[in-house]
């Protein structure tokens, strides 16, 4: 049974380097999409109240 197992490469499996990734043009803070949420909650539900 032991031949059914699958070994990985020793130099490196599962290892991921996030420092090399592409960085994106747009970044926001988080502190921003959080602030951008509640609006949005809110909004949401002025507008569902306003339309009773």
């Amino acid at each position: 049974m032991s031949q059914d197992k699958i070994q990985m490469p020793s130099s490196g499996g599962g290892i991921v380097r996030y420092s090399d990734e592409v960085r994106s043009k747009f970044e926001m803070k988080p502190q921003i999409v959080v602030a951008i949420l509640v609006i949005v909650i809110i909004l949401g539900l002025v507008l569902r109240f306003m339309t009773k």
